[in-house]
C-alpha cells in the first residue's frame, strides 16, 4: 500500500481549466513540462489518502468496538456472505477455521502443514491484524466498500477474531488494545522479514532489501502453466457471470448466458427498480450484496422472487417469515443468514416484491 507520509513537495495536478483558479485553493506551483498547471496538496487532501495502516500499527486511527458491538455489524453487514460464524457459503473462502488453542499459544498454525488438512481460512493464514483491519476498512462490506464507521470496522475485527477463538467475548478492541489481540493471532510468528522488502530495523530486517531474491532463485521448479475452464454444465450455475459486476472496479465477468462462443444472451425484459424507501432499506441491510433488481448475484434476483411468487395467495407473508428467519435449499445451496431488520421494514421489503413491480 502507498503511504503518502513520505510525500515530499507532492503536487496536484489538474487541467487548465482548474489551474487559473488554483490560487483560491493553494500556492500555484509547476509541474514538470506543464507551466502554471497544479497546486500544493492541502493537508486535509492528503489526510483523506493516508489511511493506511502499518504492521507496527502507525496509522491506526482512534476508535473502539466490542465483540457484542461486532456481532450487530457482523450480521447485519457481513454474514450475508460470510456466514453467521465465519464459515461462509459456496461462494466465498471461509474466514474461520483450521486453528487451535495451541496455535494461539505458539504462533504458528500447524495445519498449514498439514496435506491433509486442505483448507486455507484466513484466519490460518493472515500473520498481522494491521492487515485484516485495513482491508475490512477499505473494501467491506462488498457493495459499499469504505461505508463502515471506524468503530464499526474495529467491532467487526473483535467479532471475527472472537469467533476464532483469539479474543474473549468481553473483549475491546480499539487502537490501544490491537497490541494485545496481534500478540494472540494465530499466525503471528508464520511471516518472516529475512527477505527485507521492508527495509528498516523497526521491521527485523538489515535495512537493505533483498532485491535479486537470491533465498528463492536456487533449485528451482520447472515452470508450470496455470489455465482454468468453465465446463459447458457449470457455466450458469450462479447466474450470468456477466450479470454480476461489482458497482466498484473494472472486472467484467464472461457471459455464460448460453453455450461457450455463442453470441451474448438477449437482455431480460427491464424490471421495475425499487422506490427511493425501498431501495434504502435494501441497501442498509444488506440485501443488495446477494441480490440484484434483476440477474442473479450470489442469490436470485427480486424479479425472479416476484415472478415466482407471483400466483401465491401468501407470498407477503412468507417471504417476510423467510427474510426474518433465512434459510437454503429453495433457490440452490447458498445459505441466506437470518436477517435482523424490524417486521416493519421487512413488510415494506415483501410488499415491494409482491406487488411493487411487472408480475
Amino acid at each position: 500500500m502507498c503511504s503518502w507520509r513520505s510525500v515530499a513537495g507532492a503536487v496536484l495536478l489538474a487541467g487548465p481549466w482548474v489551474a487559473a483558479g488554483a490560487g483560491a485553493v493553494g500556492p500555484a506551483v509547476t509541474a514538470a513540462g506543464f507551466p502554471g498547471i497544479g497546486r500544493g496538496v492541502t493537508a486535509a487532501e492528503l489526510k483523506a489518502w493516508d489511511i493506511d495502516v502499518r504492521p507496527d500499527f502507525k496509522g491506526l486511527p482512534a476508535g473502539s468496538g466490542s465483540v457484542a458491538q461486532g456481532q450487530v455489524v457482523w450480521e447485519s453487514k457481513c454474514a450475508a456472505c460470510h456466514g453467521v460464524f465465519g464459515e461462509s457459503g459456496e461462494v466465498f473462502n471461509p474466514l474461520v477455521g483450521g486453528t487451535t488453542a495451541d496455535d494461539v499459544t505458539t504462533g504458528h498454525v500447524k495445519r498449514l502443514n498439514d496435506r491433509a488438512y486442505p483448507g486455507r481460512t484466513t484466519l490460518m493464514k493472515v500473520s498481522t491484524i494491521s492487515t485484516l483491519w485495513d482491508y475490512i476498512r477499505r473494501a467491506m462490506p462488498w457493495t459499499a466498500p469504505k461505508s463502515l464507521s471506524v468503530d464499526e470496522v474495529y467491532a467487526a475485527t473483535a467479532y471475527l477474531l472472537n469467533l476464532g477463538g483469539v479474543l474473549p467475548d468481553d473483549f475491546v478492541l480499539s487502537d490501544r488494545t490491537m497490541a494485545q489481540a496481534q500478540a494472540r493471532l494465530p499466525n503471528r510468528n508464520g511471516m518472516t522479514t529475512a527477505h527485507d522488502l521492508w527495509p528498516g530495523a523497526e521491521f527485523g530486517g538489515s535495512g537493505k532489501p533483498d532485491v535479486q531474491g537470491s533465498p528463492c532463485m536456487t533449485n528451482c521448479a520447472p515452470e508450470r502453466r496455470v489455465a482454468s475452464l468453465l465446463p459447458d454444465f457449470a457455466r450458469n450455475a450462479h447466474g450470468n457471470l456477466a450479470e454480476q459486476n461489482r458497482l466498484v472496479g473494472a472486472q467484467h465477468g464472461v457471459d455464460t448466458a448460453g453455450p461457450a462462443g455463442a453470441a451474448s444472451a438477449p437482455a431480460a425484459a427491464p424490471a421495475v427498480a425499487p422506490d427511493a424507501a425501498v431501495l434504502t432499506l435494501l441497501q442498509a441491510n444488506n440485501c443488495t450484496a446477494c441480490h440484484a433488481t434483476q440477474g442473479r448475484l450470489v442469490g436470485p434476483g427480486f424479479d425472479e422472487v416476484r415472478r415466482r411468487y407471483a400466483s401465491r395467495p401468501d407470498a407477503a407473508a412468507y417471504l417476510r417469515a423467510k427474510i426474518r428467519s433465512g434459510g437454503s435449499g429453495t433457490w440452490g445451496g447458498v445459505t441466506m443468514p437470518p436477517q435482523t431488520l424490524s417486521d416493519a421494514d421487512a413488510g415494506t421489503i415483501t410488499a415491494w416484491l409482491v406487488g411493487g413491480g411487472a408480475k
